[in-house]
C-alpha cells in the first residue's frame, strides 16, 4: 500500500491560513493549529512565507516605520543645512535683487546646496534668478527667423512646425528642425487640435426588459487594490431576472479580448442571451466585443452619466463593495480572486434575496421554467 502526499493548491492554501488566524484569534496556539489543519508546523511556516499572512502586516508596518525615519534623517539634514546657510547670509538684509542673486551664487559655490533651496533662503523665485539680466542679454539672434515663422504661420493658419522647417530651408534659412520647433513653441504658434468626440457604443436591440431567465445579462467593472496598492479589476457579469452572479473576472488588466473569451465560455454552458447590457467602457465598446456579439446576441448601452439604466449589475456591485471589499483587506491577485469568488458563491447559493421572496437566486433559476419566443433556440430551464 503506497502513501501518497496530499497536495493542496494555492486556493484551499489561502483558505485554511485563514482559518488558522481565526484559531489563532479565539486563543489557540500554533501545535493546535497544525492539528486542526492537518499538516505539520514546518508547513504551516511554509506556507506564511510563501503566500503572505501575519509577515505582510509585519513588513508593512517595518516598511512604514522605516520610511519615516528616513523622513525625519532628511529633514534634520535640510534643517542643519539651512542654519549653516543662514549663517552664510548674515552679513546683511538682502534689499534688492542684485544682491540676492549674488547670495544665490554664493550658496551655490560654497555650501553646494540645490537652487531651489538658495533661491528660498535668499528670497528670490528660481524663474528670477535664472532670467538673464537685460543689460547682460545679447540681441535675439533669431529675430528675423521668429518673423519669417509668425508670417508663414499667418498665411498658413492650419500648417505645424514641420512644414514650416522643409519650407525654410527652401527658402535658405539654415536651420535644423529642433530649432524650428522650439521657436515655433515659443512664438505660441502651435495649431489648435480638434477634440475628437468620445465614441460612444451603437445598440443593435431596443431597451430591453427581463422578462425570464437568460433574457438579459448586465456587466459593470469596479476597481479595488491590494495591500501594496497595485489595482485589481473586476469584473461582475449578472441575470437580470434571477439575479444570479453567473460570471466574473479578477484581474490586473482585463482587456477586450479576455472579456470576450470569458463571455464565450458563459455562452457554452448557459446559452446566449437576448441581449447584453453595459456602459460605454473601451472594452464594451470595442471591436472585439462587436465581431463577438454580431452571431450571438444584442448590445445595448445605456447613456453616458446614466448608471441608473443598469440598475440591476450597479445594485449587486453596491453588495459586492459593501460585504466583501469593504472589510478584506487583500496581500495578493490570488487572495482577492478567492474571497470574492467565495462571497459570490455565497450571495448565489446561500443569500437570500427580498425581491425575490428571500429565495436565493440559486434556487429561483431553478423554479424558473420558461421557452425563448425564439423558435430557433430551445433553451429550458428547470
Amino acid at each position: 500500500m503506497t502513501n501518497t502526499k496530499k497536495r493542496h493548491t494555492p486556493e484551499q492554501v489561502v483558505r485554511k491560513l485563514g482559518q488558522a488566524d481565526r484559531i489563532l484569534a479565539d486563543g489557540g496556539d500554533i501545535a493546535g493549529v497544525c492539528r486542526e489543519l492537518g499538516i505539520s508546523e514546518q508547513t504551516y511556516y511554509r506556507w506564511r512565507n510563501q503566500y503572505g499572512g501575519l509577515k505582510a502586516s509585519d513588513a508593512k508596518r517595518l516598511k512604514e516605520v522605516q520610511k519615516q525615519n528616513a523622513t525625519l534623517k532628511r529633514l534634520l539634514a535640510e534643517a542643519e543645512l539651512e542654519k549653516a546657510a543662514l549663517k552664510e547670509l548674515a552679513g546683511g538684509k538682502l534689499l534688492g535683487p542684485g544682491r540676492r542673486r549674488a547670495a544665490v551664487s554664493h550658496l551655490l559655490r560654497t555650501l553646494m546646496v540645490s537652487e531651489r533651496m538658495a533661491c528660498r533662503l535668499a528670497g528670490l523665485s528660481r524663474s528670477a534668478y535664472r532670467r538673464p539680466l537685460k543689460g547682460d542679454a545679447a540681441a535675439d539672434p533669431d529675430s528675423a527667423l521668429r518673423g519669417w515663422l509668425r508670417a508663414y504661420a499667418k498665411k498658413h493658419p492650419r500648417w505645424g512646425y514641420r512644414r514650416a522647417y522643409h519650407d525654410a530651408r527652401n527658402e535658405g534659412w539654415t536651420v535644423n528642425h529642433k530649432r524650428i520647433q522650439r521657436l515655433w513653441r515659443e512664438e505660441g504658434l502651435r495649431v489648435p487640435q480638434r477634440r475628437r468626440r468620445k465614441r460612444l457604443g451603437s445598440s443593435t436591440i431596443d431597451a430591453p426588459t427581463a422578462t425570464a431567465a437568460n433574457t438579459v445579462w448586465a456587466a459593470d467593472f469596479q476597481f479595488d487594490a491590494d495591500e501594496q496598492g497595485q489595482a485589481i479589476k473586476i469584473c461582475s457579469i449578472i441575470d437580470e431576472y434571477t439575479r444570479e452572479c453567473i460570471g466574473g473576472l479578477v484581474e490586473r488588466s482585463i482587456t477586450a479580448d479576455r472579456l470576450t473569451d470569458h463571455l464565450e465560455d458563459l455562452v457554452a454552458a448557459r446559452g446566449a442571451p437576448r441581449v447584453f447590457r453595459s456602459d460605454n467602457g473601451p472594452e464594451f465598446i470595442s471591436d472585439a466585443m462587436a465581431d463577438w456579439a454580431s452571431t450571438r446576441t444584442g448590445l445595448f448601452y445605456i447613456p453616458p452619466g446614466t448608471p441608473w439604466n443598469n440598475g440591476y449589475v450597479e445594485s449587486f456591485n453596491s453588495r459586492l463593495r459593501d460585504e466583501c471589499l469593504n472589510i478584506n483587506s487583500f496581500y495578493s491577485l490570488l487572495h482577492a480572486r478567492v474571497v470574492i469568488g467565495d462571497w459570490k458563491r455565497e450571495y448565489n447559493h446561500a443569500r437570500p434575496h427580498s425581491s425575490l421572496g428571500y429565495l436565493t437566486p440559486a434556487e429561483y433559476a431553478r423554479q424558473c421554467t420558461y421557452q425563448t419566443e425564439n423558435d430557433d433556440s430551445h433553451n429550458v430551464w428547470t
